[in-house]
């Protein structure tokens, strides 16, 4: 069901985005015909009924109908920001209470976590540094004003900014993620520290991440496809195409980089931890990995990611059970990589200057928004609008160019999944190799498990 429900989601976008550029680039034929012909009245009308900016000034009486689905669209998108990211967080400071049982293998899971993490959002954000001081992701559309985003140029502004003075004007303020997520991270410690003293906080949080999924679902898979058709669609009538070239760089470079650090970068990584052969771990871990990209979904690939684990790599169970799931929830090497490069992707498309600080920003943002992410469809997209809105990126230039990213952007989800459920399972054999809890036998064995689990609708293995 989710697999199906991913592919329709996927196909939607893609039609989406088709159907978008297709209509949009008639429109800009229609508006320069009817411009060089005299018939300036004709697209004037055109314009304000479809794609005027209502709230602009002299557009008083325009309609606007495309610009007020498409800012429809993103003010949802705005609305869940705070209370994803706070609730999401909060709920995985508290899933840690199980970890802290065991003790060392916990400290060791969460340290591989974050270096692999760390990692993942600095090579990325050099590479993507690179492209952008080359022109790579220079938009060169006109009409559109670049913008000097809201980072301070002291680095150091972080620090004080992380943490808010005040709980209400935080919770109020989409563009102080940063204040959130540490806000989120010590309720969530404290939470776990006081354990069962208290209960009606964290069922809050638990019903409205419930919530919150049923409305990314609805925003996403229903309303997404017909807001994204629009927001297209205004773009090229209104401003060209030539803003799209740049999107090719970011796709091929993201998919390069995805590749790069799931082919070579685990390796190395299991190599470096382990001493173990690092060709055996990237055969084995393939049907993992295929398996995440065609769910696009860790949590359907955890039951099969168990099994190879402790049948195939000759993890101790204790530790996959443990290491896996966890993982799941808060290992995000593959969503890192992709939210650095988008975030400045759309800083270069949309005229913003992507300094030291800025970078600095963007990985932290990436590092501490991605805990926690809800198994919904479409959750990724909203952490990168969160980045997004902590750096103050939020231009017309910059909803647009966020816009085609969500249009174009599943199957590099899909990549994403895999490099997630690889990382998780490069982080466990880790994990168990430092406790000598390896079946060196049972990894260094040629034989490699065939059977795919099936998985019911509760992500378990079916008996």
């Amino acid at each position: 069901m989710k697999t199906k429900n991913s592919n329709s989601l996927t196909r939607n976008m893609l039609t989406a985005l088709v159907a978008g550029l297709f209509v949009g680039i008639a429109m800009l034929l229609l508006r320069e015909r009817l411009n060089s012909s005299g018939n300036e009245a004709i697209w004037n009308t055109i314009n304000n009924l479809l794609f005027a900016d209502i709230s602009a000034e002299g557009n008083e009486s325009a309609i606007g109908l495309f610009y007020i689905i498409g800012q429809l669209f993103v003010r949802a998108m705005q609305l869940v920001i705070v209370p994803m990211v706070f609730t999401s967080i909060v709920l995985a400071m508290i899933g840690i209470d199980d970890a802290s049982k065991l003790g060392r293998i916990s400290t060791k899971t969460l340290l591989f976590f974050l270096s692999t993490t760390v990692f993942s959002v600095i090579f990325s954000a050099l590479v993507g540094v690179a492209a952008y001081e080359i022109g790579a992701f220079t938009n060169t559309a006109s009409g559109l004003e670049g913008t000097t985003g809201t980072t301070a140029t002291n680095p150091l502004m972080i620090l004080i900014n992380a943490v808010p003075n005040n709980i209400a004007a935080a919770f109020s303020n989409n563009g102080g993620v940063l204040a959130i997520v540490v806000l989120a991270v010590v309720v969530g410690l404290a939470i776990n520290k006081l354990q069962e003293r208290i209960e009606i906080i964290t069922k809050i949080c638990m019903e409205i991440s419930d919530i919150i999924t049923v409305v990314l679902q609805f925003v996403i898979t229903k309303f997404g496809p017909v807001a994204i058709f629009c927001l297209i669609t205004r773009t090229c009538a209104s401003y060209g195409v030539t803003y799209l070239k740049p999107a090719l760089m970011y796709v091929v470079l993201t998919v390069l980089l995805l590749l790069f650090i799931l082919f070579f970068g685990y390796a190395l990584f299991v190599w470096i931890t382990t001493g173990l052969n690092p060709v055996i771990f990237v055969k084995k871990i393939a049907q993992v990995a295929l398996f995440g990209f065609s769910t696009s979904s860790s949590a359907a690939t955890l039951p099969l990611n168990l099994k190879i684990a402790e049948k195939d790599f000759g993890i101790d169970e204790d530790i996959a059970s443990f290491v896996l799931p966890l993982g799941m929830t808060i290992n995000m090497d593959g969503t890192a990589i992709m939210q650095v490069i988008a975030a400045i992707f759309i800083a270069g498309c949309a005229g913003y200057n992507v300094t030291l600080g800025s970078t600095i920003l963007i990985g932290l943002l990436v590092i501490v928004s991605s805990i926690g992410t809800p198994a919904a469809p479409g959750a990724g997209a909203v952490i990168l609008f969160t980045v997004l809105s902590g750096m103050g990126y939020n231009n017309e230039m910059a909803l647009m160019t966020y816009t085609l990213i969500l249009a174009i952007n599943r199957p590099i989800e899909m990549l994403v999944t895999a490099l997630n459920v690889t990382g998780d399972t490069a982080c466990a054999l880790a994990v168990a190799k430092s406790e000598n809890a390896v079946d060196l036998e049972a990894y260094n064995s040629r034989k490699i498990s065939k059977e795919v689990p099936q998985v019911n609708e509760n992500n378990v293995i079916a008996k």
